[in-house]
C-alpha cells in the first residue's frame, strides 16, 4: 500500500488563497462609497444582463466580483436568508451585519474544507438614517470580514483604485460628484470607461421602505460630464 503524498497544511492554505486571489484579480473591479444621500455602488460591467450589483432586502444591497456563477449563488443564499429572517421575526431584524456573518461562514467553510475555494469577493451594504451609521461589509474568499468606512473596493486592481479614491473622496459628496470620483478611480489615468460599460445602483437614504434603485445607462450619460 503506497503512502499518500503529504502536503503541509500551511502550503495547502497558501495555494488555495493564491488560486482564489488570481481568479478574482482577472475580473473587473467594483467600488462602493457613502455619499450625501446614501450609498453608491459602481462596477465596471459591459454585460447588460449579468448583474454584479443587486438588491438583497429593503435597505440592503449585495455586490460581488470574481466568478459570476459563484457570487450569484451567494446572492441567492443572501436573499433566502433575509426573507426567512424577515418572515420569522420582523423586517427590522434583517441587517447587513448578520448577512455578512452568514456569508463569512459559508466562504470560510468552503475555503477550509473543499478542494477549490470560491473565487469571489462580496460586499454587503446597508443604508441607514445617517451617513455615520451606514454599513459596508467586505467579505473575502476565505471568509474574512472587513467593516469598511467611507468606501470599499473589490476585485481587479483594488489597491491602486483605493489609492485613487483615498485622494479624491470627501464626506458629504452629492451623487454626481460621487459617481465621477468612482468612475475615475475605476478607470485610472490611462483609459476611459464609457457609460455602456458601467453598472450603477444606489441605496437612497430618503427612499421609502425599499431603498435600492438602479441607474440605467441612458441616465448615466447625463450624470457623467465627460460621457459622449
Amino acid at each position: 500500500m503506497s503512502m499518500p503524498f503529504y502536503v503541509a497544511p500551511e502550503q495547502v492554505m497558501k495555494d488555495r488563497a493564491d488560486y482564489a486571489r488570481k481568479g478574482i484579480a482577472r475580473g473587473r473591479s467594483l467600488v462602493a462609497l457613502i455619499y450625501r444621500d446614501g450609498i453608491l455602488l459602481c462596477a465596471e460591467n459591459p454585460s447588460a444582463t449579468l448583474r454584479k450589483i443587486s438588491e438583497i432586502y429593503d435597505r440592503i444591497a449585495f455586490a460581488g466580483v470574481g466568478k459570476y456563477n459563484e457570487f450569484d449563488q451567494m446572492r441567492i443564499a443572501g436573499v433566502r436568508a433575509a426573507d426567512l429572517k424577515g418572515y420569522t421575526f420582523s423586517r427590522e431584524d434583517v441587517d447587513a451585519r448578520s448577512l455578512a456573518n452568514n456569508y463569512a461562514q459559508i466562504l470560510g467553510q468552503v475555503f477550509t474544507h473543499e478542494m477549490k475555494p470560491m473565487e469571489v469577493e462580496i460586499l454587503v451594504a446597508e443604508v441607514t438614517g445617517t451617513a455615520s451609521t451606514d454599513q459596508l461589509f467586505h467579505i473575502l474568499y476565505d471568509g474574512t470580514v472587513m467593516d469598511e468606512e467611507r468606501f470599499s473596493v473589490l476585485g481587479g486592481e483594488a489597491e491602486a483604485i483605493s489609492t485613487r479614491l483615498e485622494s479624491a473622496y470627501r464626506a458629504d459628496l452629492p451623487l454626481i460628484e460621487a459617481l465621477s470620483i468612482a468612475v475615475a478611480a475605476l478607470a485610472g489615468d490611462e483609459r476611459r470607461i464609457e457609460p455602456a460599460d458601467l453598472e450603477v445602483a444606489v441605496l437612497e437614504r430618503t427612499a421609502g421602505r425599499r431603498a435600492f434603485r438602479r441607474i440605467d445607462r441612458a441616465a448615466l450619460a447625463g450624470l457623467l460630464p465627460d460621457a459622449s
